[in-house]
Parts: C-alpha cells; structure tokens; sequence
C-alpha cells in the first residue's frame, strides 16, 4: 500500500512563516546593533581655501571703479541718443522721419516698421522694451538710412539678444528677407549685415536696400538702408562698426 502523501500547503505556509520571522529577528539586531555604535561624526560642511577673503581690503588696496567710458551700464543708463553715431559726411537729417521726435521713437511707432504691427506691438510690451532712440538721415536724391537703439529693460539682456537673433532668423529667405546669409560683423559674436537682391518694377526706380541687425548688453541696433543706386558692403558695414564701437 502506497504511502499517504502529505499536504504540501501547510508545509510552504510554515516555511514562509519561519522566514518572515527570520527576516524580522534580523531587522530587530540590526537595530539593537546600530543603537549600541557611537554615532559617527558627518563631513565638514565648511571647507579650506574659500574663493572670498576673510577680511575686508583696507580702503587704499581696493580696486577703483570702472570710468564711464568702460562702464557700459553707466553709459546706457544715461542718455540713449547720445550713443547714436554722429551724422556721417554727405548725410543729411531726414525732414521725413516723423515718427522719430527729438531723437526717440515710441513703440508703437517702430511696430508700424513691421507687417504684423500689432502682434510685434504686444511683443515689445511683453518683452519690456525699455525705450528706442532713433535717427533718420538722407543722402542724395533717394539714399536713406536708419538707426535704432532698441534698449529693454535692466536685468534683461537676453532680450536684446533674443529679438536680435529674431530678426536675422528670417534673413536667409527670399520673399521676408534679404535672400542670403550674410556676413559677420566684426566684434560682435552674432551681428551681421545684409544686402538684398535690387527690387526692380516697370514704371519704378530701382530699389538697393541693406540692413544690419545686432545686439550688445541690453541694446538691440538695426540699420536700414534704401536707395535707388547701388549700396556696398562697405556702406551698411561702415554704419554698423562705427555703432558697436560706440555702445
């Protein structure tokens, strides 16, 4: 007579029993040992050799403050129009420029420059523009050019920079910008300056048009330039170092 098996339920039950006690008798010494140790010290938070030193510079070693002429936030806090470039020989002022009043545009006003107005209008409010200084000379028959300083408020660099980069996003393209790469403006990281492809019409002028876009602390400039005779490189590029060099 075979031999009668035995139930194997209640065999894993007391198996699985005897681990959990385990498990806990082991849980338990664990603690009991631990509560035993001396407490083991952290690492020092502070630590040798701090980049500040320990005490302040007696008054006849610190360091003088940056001139004016160094310091850029000393000079566009001032007056903006004063770091527009002087009128160049052969240029004249600009009796049509209406919507530049004693040197300074609104924002409103330069929102009219662009095809969404009221879009880039909500955008200069929403990125804070601060104010925009803005001079218009005439050259010629037709030659204009066009200045803006387009500051946005402190603390906001990135701004400039961003609406900068904006703005030249579109250049490469033929039907919104210039149709080309352009060329980099020496001493800035990112300006450039364009020159579009002649717009020719029957019954119209020809028309040469250039621009130049960058950026510098919390100035954005661009320059524009139309005419019905050629416009150089040299022009536009002129323009444009001579108003890095004094922002």
């Amino acid at each position: 007579m075979a031999a009668e098996r035995r139930p194997r339920g209640r065999t894993t039950l007391i198996i699985a029993a005897a681990a959990v006690l385990g498990i806990a008798a082991g849980t338990a010494v664990g603690y009991g040992v631990q509560a035993d140790r001396a407490p083991t010290p952290l690492t020092a938070l502070s630590q040798p050799d701090l980049a500040y030193p320990a005490k302040a510079l007696p008054a006849d070693q610190v360091p003088d403050p940056l001139p004016a002429s160094q310091d850029r936030q000393v000079r566009t806090d001032g007056d903006l129009r004063k770091l527009l470039i002087p009128r160049p020989g052969g240029w004249r002022d600009n009796e049509n420029a209406t919507l530049i009043q004693d040197g300074w545009m609104g924002v409103d006003d330069y929102a009219l420059a662009f095809k969404s107005e009221d879009y880039m209008f909500s955008e200069f409010l929403g990125n804070n523009v601060r104010r925009i200084a803005a001079v218009s000379w005439r050259k010629g028959a037709y030659g204009v050019a066009r200045l803006r300083l387009v500051q946005f408020r402190s603390g906001i660099d990135s701004a400039a920079a961003a609406f900068a980069e904006n703005q030249r996003a579109y250049m490469p393209e033929a039907d919104r910008g210039a149709g080309n790469e352009g060329d980099a403006l020496k001493g800035s990281v990112s300006g450039r300056y364009y020159l579009y492809k002649v717009d020719r019409k029957a019954g119209y002028m020809p028309n040469y048009r250039a621009r130049a876009v960058f950026h510098r602390g919390d100035v954005m400039v661009e320059i524009n330039m139309s005419d019905t005779v050629p416009i150089s490189k040299k022009d536009i590029r002129t323009l444009a170092e001579r108003q890095l060099e004094r922002l």
